[in-house]
C-alpha cells in the first residue's frame, strides 16, 4: 500500500499485515530500493496496490524501483476505487496471499474482486464530484439546502437524490464497512443496511483521501464486500488460468498481474467468469 490510512486490521488472526511503501518526501531512493529488495528477499514477491489518484512522483517513484530491480516479481497495480474500497480490496489480496494460489493469480485477482465491492457514499453536495457523472439538474438540487446525494462509484456508477430513488446493490452475501466524515446520518445504516440485505456492519476510520476524491467532507462513504475468504477463494479458483507468455507467471483474464503484458491470442481465451448469488455466498459462508 501506498497510504498506512488504507491498511484496514485483519479480520482474523490468519490475516497478513500490510507494508506501506512510502513517498518520495518521506523516503529516499536508495533506501526504497534497499525495503524493495528485502521484501522480495523474505516474500519472494510483492504485490503494491495503488489508488488511480497517487500523486505523479509516488507513482513514478513506485515504476523507478520496479525499473531499478528489473524484476518480474514486483506487480503494481494501480485501482480506480474510493479509498475504503482500496483498503478492502488490499485486505481480500492479504487473505488470499496465503491460499494456494500463485503471486500470479493474487495479483491478476484483483481485477475481478472488484466487480464484487459496492463502494459509495452520502453526501451532503455533488457541485465538486467529478468521480461519477452528475446532471446539471442533480447540480441544481445540491444547492438546496438539506438535500442529501447517495453515490455508488463501482462496480456501476449511479447517483440519486435521497429520497427520490434506490442505490443498486449486490444480489450476493456481503458485510458493509462505514467510515463517517464531517456528515451526521443514519440513513446509510438504516436504509442502505436493510436494502442491501448485509450481515454485518462494521465502522472504520475515513481514509485521508476520501473529501477529495468524493468533492466534499460532509459525507459517510461505505463499501460492501465479501467477508467470507472460503467464499473469495471459491470465486477466484472458479475462473480459469492462463499463463503468461512474457514472465511465464499464472494469470487470469487477459492481463498478467505481475508484468501487465496482455495474453499473445485472444481467440483462444474461453474464460469461466465466477458468478455468485446471495445463496450461493450465503450457503459458501454458513
Amino acid at each position: 500500500m501506498t497510504s498506512a490510512d488504507l491498511v484496514l486490521p485483519p479480520t482474523d488472526q490468519q490475516t497478513p499485515p500490510a507494508v506501506v511503501l512510502q513517498a518520495p518526501g518521506d523516503q529516499t531512493l536508495d533506501l526504497a530500493l534497499s525495503d524493495m529488495q528485502l521484501l522480495l528477499d523474505q516474500h519472494g514477491y510483492v504485490i503494491a496496490v495503488y489508488p488511480a489518484n497517487i500523486a505523479p512522483a509516488h507513482e513514478r517513484r513506485l515504476h523507478t524501483i520496479r525499473s531499478v530491480l528489473e524484476s518480474d516479481r514486483i506487480a503494481l497495480l494501480k485501482v480506480d476505487l474510493p479509498p475504503l474500497a482500496v483498503g478492502v480490496l488490499v485486505r481480500q489480496l492479504r487473505q488470499l496471499s496465503i491460499c494456494d494460489f500463485s503471486a500470479g493469480v493474487v495479483a491478476s485477482a484483483a481485477r475481478l474482486l472488484t466487480h464484487y465491492i459496492h463502494a459509495g457514499a452520502l453526501l451532503n453536495s455533488v457541485t465538486k464530484l467529478d468521480r461519477v457523472p452528475v446532471s446539471l439538474k442533480t447540480h441544481a438540487r445540491s444547492w438546496v439546502l438539506g438535500s442529501q446525494f447517495a453515490v455508488l462509484a463501482n462496480p456501476r456508477p449511479q447517483l440519486i437524490k435521497v429520497g427520490t430513488g434506490e442505490l443498486a446493490g449486490p444480489d450476493f452475501a456481503t458485510h458493509l464497512l462505514v467510515a463517517a466524515g464531517q456528515l451526521q446520518s443514519d440513513w446509510v445504516t438504516e436504509t442502505i443496511a436493510p436494502a442491501w440485505q448485509v450481515q454485518a456492519v462494521h465502522e472504520a476510520a475515513l481514509p485521508k483521501d476520501s473529501p477529495g476524491w468524493w468533492g466534499t467532507g460532509k459525507m459517510i462513504e461505505f463499501a460492501a464486500f465479501l467477508p467470507d475468504i472460503s467464499v473469495v477463494y471459491q470465486l477466484v479458483s472458479s475462473v480459469r488460468r492462463e499463463v503468461c507468455t512474457w514472465c511465464g507467471n499464472e494469470l487470469l483474464g487477459d492481463r498478467c498481474g505481475l508484468c501487465s503484458v496482455p495474453l499473445r491470442t485472444q481467440e483462444d481465451q474461453r474464460h469461466t467468469s465466477g458468478v455468485l448469488t446471495r445463496g450461493t455466498a450465503v450457503r459458501q459462508g454458513g
